[in-house]
């Protein structure tokens, strides 16, 4: 399984995104064509909160607390190609390999996160971008923000299961980082 996923991230690194919007999540205004989805969730209040919910998030905290493994390890950098494997609940598939690039990082006193892209073999193609912010009165954020449209055959024949599964992660993403925290 190992060379398997070597071989794979070698493949993932070749190709360039799957789609031409790259870093839209980062502004204000998504592209059009795609649905939207953006979510949040109150962490706490100050810096403390705001360093240790955004380092777990850059460590991909997110992603394995959801039940995704991330392939490399590591905390998420600018260019950085990586694999999410899920294993279906209930089956004994393999584990759906999914390439992604990280196409942007922040790691400001107000702001840590990062976005990741979909590569070519992705059962979408967009964006996702993961966000810890804390504002002027202190008061920390965590922010999940997508575009997507659905482009693997599976994922369009499976269309309304799909879209479902895509909510619940994001859904599950905030929770996770939630109760790092201690929400």
């Amino acid at each position: 399984m190992a060379t398997d996923l070597h071989q794979r991230l070698r493949a993932a690194r070749t190709t360039a995104p799957s789609y031409p919007e790259v870093g839209a999540t980062r502004g204000g205004r998504l592209p059009d064509g795609y649905a939207h989805l953006r979510r949040r969730v109150h962490l706490g209040h100050g810096p403390e909160v705001l360093e240790r919910a955004g380092r777990y998030v850059l460590g991909w905290g997110s992603q394995s607390g959801t039940g995704f493994a991330v392939f490399p390890g590591g905390p998420a950098r600018d260019g950085e190609t990586v694999l999410l494997r899920l294993r279906l609940p209930g089956t004994h598939w393999p584990r759906l390999v999914i390439p992604c690039r990280v196409v942007w990082t922040v790691d400001e006193p107000d702001r840590i996160g990062f976005a990741y892209g979909t590569l070519p073999g992705h059962p979408e193609c967009g964006e996702e971008a993961f966000l810890v912010s804390m504002d002027a009165e202190g008061e920390v954020w965590f922010e999940v923000t997508a575009f997507s449209r659905l482009s693997a055959w599976y994922a369009r024949l499976g269309r309304p299961v799909a879209l479902l599964c895509q909510y619940l992660a994001i859904e599950r993403y905030l929770v996770a980082v939630s109760a790092h925290v201690g929400r």
